[in-house]
């Protein structure tokens, strides 16, 4: 059995964006490729030219843990790359899980946090459940088109003023669907939403190309709401132990004056300031 095709496409890409001298070769002349050649490659993972070529063509069979982690060493991976690799060498994908429910108590503990604005998505980045203060900081979750963050960052031109730095978020949200599509690959909704995105947006489509790759974590983000002015927030994303497709995602004020404006905007009952198309 062959590892899966996008391997080979993502190989070369983390390939071209190694220099020789970051991996202590010479540059030589008359280089005719970006970042490090082939046999380079197979020379500091310790495998043979003829293995690794196989291994870019997706003719290497199974490869081994040992082997993985010697090209992701040479290739100066880092944690969420190496699980791509990981992922894209498995022959076959798992199953797609069913559609996530969200739990009762989940949805009560969020809405308990009347103050910090929290929200639960899926690996596409839906948006399955939120509070008030995520709709007044984020956008109106109530309106069903804009239940899912990729499409709210790429295709409402008002998210480009709105985050402070957009092609960061944006880039984020690509990269963690680039995970997804590779964890997931025969999720038929997930490759609809980036044939509809790749479509619909040449950003996307460009940083798709990237093949860049993301696990969830934290993050500082900084949004111009239209009313409350410069907010700051430090993002959480807590994968849930029992529901493993779904993780919450929590807003923490990261500046007095977006804690003040929290707590105004909680005293006086006002949940639905948000920016619209």
């Amino acid at each position: 059995m062959s590892a899966r095709p996008e391997l080979g496409e993502f190989l070369q890409t983390r390939r071209a964006r190694v220099r020789p001298e970051d991996v202590g070769l010479r540059p030589g002349a008359d280089r005719r490729v970006a970042g490090l050649r082939r046999e380079e490659v197979a020379l500091l993972a310790s495998v043979s030219v003829d293995y690794y070529v196989r291994l870019e063509q997706g003719r290497a069979g199974n490869p081994s843990v040992a082997v993985l982690n010697a090209v992701a060493d040479a290739l100066r991976m880092n944690q969420a790359e190496r699980d791509h690799l990981r992922t894209l060498a498995c022959s076959a994908p798992p199953a797609v899980p069913p559609k996530p429910t969200v739990r009762p108590q989940l949805q009560a503990m969020i809405h308990a946090m009347r103050e910090l604005p929290a929200i639960v998505v899926d690996r596409m980045s839906n948006v399955l459940a939120w509070n008030d203060a995520a709709t007044a900081v984020i956008t109106n979750f109530e309106d069903p088109s804009r239940r899912n963050l990729a499409r709210l960052y790429f295709l409402d031109d008002d998210s480009r003023t709105y985050y402070a730095d957009w092609t960061t978020v944006a880039q984020d949200a690509v990269a963690l669907l680039r995970r997804a599509s590779a964890e997931y690959a025969d999720d038929t909704e997930l490759q609809s939403l980036v044939t509809e995105l790749r479509a619909a947006s040449p950003d996307f489509d460009r940083f798709w190309t990237s093949q860049e790759v993301q696990n969830r974590s934290h993050c500082p983000k900084t949004l111009n709401h239209p009313t409350a002015g410069e907010l700051t927030f430090t993002i959480e994303s807590l994968q849930l132990p029992g529901d493993p497709d779904q993780y919450v995602l929590t807003y923490t004020p990261a500046t007095p004056p977006t804690a003040a404006w929290l707590n105004l905007r909680t005293a006086v009952s006002n949940p639905h300031e948000t920016f619209t198309s």
